[in-house]
């Protein structure tokens, strides 16, 4: 059931006249009926059409049989959730690594606020280090749900600029709450996404309470007594999330290009001054 209402940022890219609540899956860009060619998944715009549509000729024109790598390589262009593939593919393969090296990669690369200083990847790295087979399991569920529809409607770029910004979000909220304490896991930006999904489902003119009560319960496991839960993490990625969401809802016209990006890069400059903010505390042996 929707609950759409009327939004001037809401109209097609080609046909600023005309009002649309449809986005094309592969760039996220509004466009009208006229301007919809249909897809696998969802529509795309007539720039995304005309772009496969040269890469596939480019691909026929290739001489020669083509490699298992060259047949690996058009089939990952050819999906439209690359980003989310690549983080999911990334944090099976750093825990599998992290299990078989006796957990050196945690070691390495968890969030740890008084290592920051001199281990900036920790900033992160920390995303993508898991404590359990159950922990990374649920993390990279959730992931490849909304994940994957959070990348068809934002694009790729978008969707990843979200994803670490929520995850700098948990490690500030974990750097200025509780800097004693190492931090793993994705959860912080998957909480990110959660609330970035509801503000953007809510721009679009539809009814998400569902979600927000899905993530309300989801938080609130964080807070029980034994369950080694970083709600801290979690609700940092949530107010980010909400703030990166709201940036998007607000910029989605392909002329805020420019705005929309350096939105984003001040967004990321006052969360990671903000975390070393508390890493500077830490030293000069302030309370935090």
């Amino acid at each position: 059931m929707t609950d759409q209402a009327y939004n001037p940022n809401n109209t097609c890219y080609r046909h600023p006249d005309r009002q649309s609540f449809v986005l094309c899956q592969r760039c996220g860009r509004t466009i009208c009926p006229e301007c919809q060619t249909p897809a696998a998944v969802g529509v795309h715009c007539p720039e995304c059409v005309r772009e496969q549509r040269a890469q596939f000729a480019a691909n026929r024109r290739a001489s020669g049989g083509p490699s298992g790598l060259t047949v690996a390589r058009r089939r990952f262009a050819m999906l439209d959730q690359k980003a989310t593939v690549v983080i999911v593919a990334i944090s099976v393969i750093v825990w599998l690594l992290d299990q078989v090296s006796g957990r050196a990669l945690t070691s390495l690369f968890a969030y740890y606020t008084p290592l920051i200083g001199t281990q900036p990847w920790r900033l992160v790295t920390g995303l993508f280090v898991h404590s359990s087979f159950f922990h990374i399991l649920f993390n990279m569920w959730a992931l490849w749900i909304f994940g994957r529809m959070l990348e068809n409607i934002l694009g790729a770029w978008r969707f990843l600029a979200l994803y670490f910004l929520a995850g700098l979000g948990g490690d500030l909220a974990v750097s200025w709450l509780t800097p004693g304490t190492p931090v793993v896991g994705a959860s912080g930006a998957i909480f990110g996404l959660f609330a970035a999904f509801f503000i953007i489902q809510r721009s679009l003119g539809y009814n998400a309470v569902q979600l927000l009560v899905i993530m309300g319960l989801n938080l609130v496991v964080g807070f029980l007594p034994g369950t080694n839960i970083s709600w801290q993490a979690h609700v940092g990625g949530i107010v980010i999330g909400f703030v990166t969401g709201f940036l998007f809802s607000k910029t989605r016209n392909v002329r805020r290009r420019g705005l929309q990006i350096g939105l984003l890069v001040a967004e990321a400059a006052v969360i990671v001054g903000a975390i070393y903010g508390a890493y500077s505390a830490i030293q000069l042996g302030i309370g935090i």
